[in-house]
């Protein structure tokens, strides 16, 4: 095969056919230098997201001029580049050989396990344009260069080389490239080495082939000016391959080296030449070995150094006159198969004018053929009236403005297979789903080859393809979705599950530690109902958090203590256990803080416990009692006790009165069992600061009980409470302010406050400013809310200011419409209520646990599964069914795709 690049200059691609080219990359990711940020889109788009998409499209298809290429490859994923992405941006730890391995490696390690062997891929977009330059000895230089580069191919010579004048004349066009493409799509020039992998990867379909992470970069393959003149390095070697149409495995009877036969000769073309006493394909006759008629083999065998590959090239033949805006992401649909598609799609753009004159031209074609027809018996058919319908709407939207352009495009799809069988059975996949969509496709015999050429950068569109040619105008092309891509997650962090919107394993990946540092929430909110998978997300989360080096603080209401059994194991004896009901330790605010922290503190919460105003005269008493144990040696709550029997004893008047009754009421507080945490001077107190020994913090209020909703609105109502009910609101903000004061300790270390059913927390006023504050102020000081909930509103009046966003199976309807509001879809939408309410994790369905919607804060929505890792330390404890325990082999394992089942979705066990 001969490779059709001459030189590499940058983005642009001098052509052995004698054209110019620039190559750009479109949606470059998060780590390329584009011109501009972008939102990445997800699988669930609003409408008004989708509206201003399309616009932006259409724009960029009206900008562009000429024969444009467009390419959407997928490009093979390693396990590898998952387990970097996991590991970017962690600190090696300061550890012994004693200490072990780093804890994120077992997180590490666990996804490598679960990805090892899957077909993964991820879609990349290219955009090729010819370049024309105004300059007619330019031309004819790119053409006579073309010319003796065939010349010296043959003669063993090198590449005749390109002027400097050349070069830069075609980097100006490029430049008017880029000015038209600045406002449409985040782009930027292609990497020589990228454009080298463009055709590695045709080359190695349905193999092992290079990794475009590798190319990304690579400063390989790009030529330099040396002396005036443009110097490339040799392209040869990456066309050592053979191609050979609808091709099978050698038979018994076939040379063992893999030639065809006894007397061929391999010529380095890639052309097999006879020999003598030989057929001509130098192989024997076909129905001797039992390959079937090579009609009926419609694909193109691909032999390399990497072994041999099978590609089908289907090419569109028909499309839809009409196709409704939610039906014609033509290219969108790809994504659903369970195996990579690449497409091609060839543009030739006509302006409006010129596409006006060949309509009015067809128009009176359809009028002589009208005659024509009513002079028979039969009349007209029924055909020409909708063509001439087409023609007139068609006309109408071309007059629209002057700006529309007609595009004429060639679509060729390819999928592939490391055998026939697989390949075969993938193009008939494929056919399938575009016939449902009432588009035809075609596989041609005898022009795989060409179709396959196609699909290379830098060569000609052949004039047979012309018959596969498809006409609309911009706005309805762009409909189909070819500029687009989705992704869900963000672009490191912890490996949370599979992407079910993709029929490919394609891994999802968040990383909240990392929101501060680009400006976004580090909060998260999960909606859903009981048993939907709430507390085995934020379990998953919260133990990522500390094993990539943060900390997490859990309040956890459960009566079975759920959390802390789960901290127990789940990080390895580096968590605090603070149990709100059998005290423990202490949670005395005079204790855990130094200076004005503790002394404020300590008198909230005295008041707050007390139902006393602070600036009343029982407020001034209590404040002195507070100032008084503070400044003692060994400050404490009980000191404060002290103080006031001390002032009850030795004041006069109407303070030794205050004391004496503020004494007598905390008696009462500090005699329950619920209280003692606070006033028990003998326990050990809490250390509020996160150390090295202690990155969880799980505090537990099971016993603790709160006053109804309706009490906080209504004093009287308050203070007819039981006493359990005013120690639990009490304690509740000792609980929170030791929250408060961890999360914000440290800025550079990020930390997840952990609140599951949060309406529990929320029901008081305590809890309630807790949340507020972390949302309000988390970012600034390296912190983020995790809360788990039942129904949107649970979350409280800031919820708008959450970025990581998930709902879960909701049967009810009208909370469903809530959580799509929630996560930024539309709530009236049937389609979306539907996928939540019945087809996100059925009850009853085994292997169907842990999907969910998931908004990240690029604003990319997507239909997930969550994996839970296969490490004994997490699956003993994280799930809370009754009678069930997690095996230590996830059920959201891919299975390998065999040859024979290659129309089976190898996700179709996680779903």
């Amino acid at each position: 095969m001969r490779v059709p690049i001459r030189h590499i200059a940058g983005h642009l691609l001098w052509s052995t056919q004698g054209s110019v080219w620039a190559l750009y990359r479109l949606h470059p990711g998060h780590d390329a230098r584009g011109p501009g940020e972008e939102s990445v889109q997800g699988t669930y788009v609003p409408a008004a997201v989708r509206d201003e998409q399309l616009a932006r499209i259409t724009h960029l298809v009206r900008s562009l001029s000429g024969a444009p290429r467009l390419f959407g490859l997928c490009a093979q994923v390693d396990p590898g580049e998952i387990a970097l992405r996991m590991i970017e941006g962690i600190e090696p730890a300061d550890t012994t050989p004693d200490d072990g391995p780093h804890p994120w490696v077992e997180n590490v390690e666990a996804a490598l396990d679960l990805l090892a062997g899957q077909e993964m891929h991820r879609r990349t977009l290219w955009l090729a344009v010819p370049l024309q330059s105004d300059a007619s000895a330019l031309q004819l230089s790119a053409v006579l260069g073309a010319v003796g580069t065939e010349l010296s191919a043959g003669l063993g010579l090198r590449t005749a080389p390109v002027a400097r004048r050349e070069v830069n004349a075609y980097q100006q066009q490029a430049g008017r490239v880029e000015a038209a493409l600045g406002g449409g799509i985040t782009f930027r020039p292609a990497r020589p080495a990228e454009i080298v992998w463009m055709i590695q990867h045709a080359l190695h379909r349905g193999l092992t082939e290079p990794l475009l992470t590798e190319a990304e970069t690579s400063t390989r393959y790009g030529g330099r000016l040396h002396q005036g003149v443009l110097h490339s390095p040799s392209y040869a070697d990456l066309g050592q391959a053979r191609l050979q149409e609808g091709g099978t495995h050698p038979g018994p009877d076939d040379d063992p080296d893999g030639n065809a036969a006894a007397g061929g000769e391999l010529r380095s073309g890639g052309k097999l030449r006879s020999g003598r006493g030989t057929r001509r394909s130098g192989r024997r006759a076909w129905w001797r070995l039992h390959t079937g008629s090579p009609l009926g083999r419609r694909w193109l065998q691909v032999e390399s150094d990497a072994g041999v590959g099978y590609q089908a090239q289907v090419a569109l033949a028909e499309c839809p006159p009409a196709v409704g805006q939610d039906a014609a992401d033509l290219f969108a649909q790809l994504e659903s198969l369970d195996f990579p598609v690449d497409y091609t799609v060839d543009l030739t753009l006509v302006p409006a004018e010129k596409a006006r004159e060949q309509v009015r031209r067809k128009k009176n074609e359809l009028i002589d053929q009208a005659d024509q027809y009513d002079a028979r018996p039969t009349g007209m058919p029924a055909s020409l009236t909708e063509a001439a319908r087409d023609l007139g709407e068609l006309d109408a939207r071309l007059s629209r403005t002057s700006v529309e352009v007609e595009v004429q495009s060639v679509t060729v799809l390819t999928v592939w297979g490391p055998t026939a069988a697989v390949c075969d059975a993938r193009a008939r996949a494929l056919a399938a789903l575009l016939g449902g969509a009432d588009y035809r496709a075609v596989r041609p015999v005898g022009l795989q080859e060409t179709l396959f050429t196609l699909g290379l950068p830098g060569t000609v569109r052949p004039a047979v393809v012309r018959e596969f040619t498809q006409h609309q105008v911009s706005e309805d092309w762009a409909l189909n979705g070819a500029f687009t891509t989705a992704e869900t997650g963000d672009p490191n962090g912890m490996f949370l599950g599979i992407d079910l919107d993709a029929g490919t394993t394609r891994p999802v990946m968040i990383n909240m530690a990392d929101a501060p540092k680009v400006d976004a929430s580090a909060s998260m909110g999960i909606v859903g109902d009981l048993g939907a998978g709430k507390s085995v997300l934020q379990k998953l989360i919260a133990e990522a958090v500390w094993a990539r080096g943060g900390c997490a603080i859990c309040i956890d209401r459960t009566p079975m203590r759920e959390w802390a059994a789960f901290a127990r194991t789940a990080t390895a004896g580096r968590v605090q256990i603070i149990d709100a009901a059998q005290a423990e330790v202490s949670i005395d605010p005079l204790r855990m803080f130094n200076g004005p922290q503790g002394r404020h503190y300590a008198l909230s919460y005295l008041t707050l416990q007390l139902g006393i105003g602070p600036m009343s005269t029982s407020g001034e008493v209590l404040h002195h009692a507070v100032e008084q144990a503070a400044a003692s040696d060994a400050p404490s709550m009980h000191r404060v006790l002290q103080a006031l029997q001390e002032t009850a004893a030795d004041g006069a008047g109407t303070r030794q009165d205050t004391a004496a009754s503020l004494a007598g009421l905390i008696r009462v507080v500090a005699a329950n069992s619920l209280a003692r945490m606070v006033f028990d001077p003998t326990l050990p107190p809490v250390t509020p600061d996160p150390s090295s020994t202690s990155d969880m913090i799980v505090i537990t209020t099971a016993g603790l009980t709160l006053p109804p909703r309706a009490a906080f609105d209504h004093p009287e109502i308050l203070h007819q409470q039981p006493l359990e009910a005013l120690i639990g609101r009490a304690v509740l903000y000792l609980i929170a302010a030791l929250a408060r004061q961890t999360a914000f300790a440290d800025p550079a270390r990020f930390t997840a406050v952990v609140l599951d059913e949060l309406y529990w927390l929320t029901s008081s006023a305590e809890g309630t400013a807790l949340v507020h504050e972390i949302l309000h102020d988390g970012r600034k000081h390296g912190a983020g809310l995790l809360a788990g909930a039942h129904t949107a509103p649970e979350l409280g009046p800031d919820r708008g200011l959450i970025a990581y966003r998930a709902l879960a199976r909701t049967t009810d309807r009208e909370h469903a419409r809530r959580g799509l509001e929630f996560i930024g879809l539309d709530p009236n939408s049937a389609q979306l209520v539907r996928l939540v309410t019945t087809s996100l994790s059925p009850v009853g369905r085994t292997g169907r646990e842990g999907e969910l919607l998931l908004t990240c804060p690029r604003q990319n929505t997507g239909r997930v599964k969550v994996s839970i890792p296969r490490i004994p330390r997490i699956t003993t404890s994280i799930t809370t069914t009754p009678g069930h325990r997690t095996s230590t082999a996830s059920r959201s394992e891919p299975e390998p795709q065999s040859e024979e089942h290659a129309g089976v979705n190898p996700k179709e066990p996680i779903r």
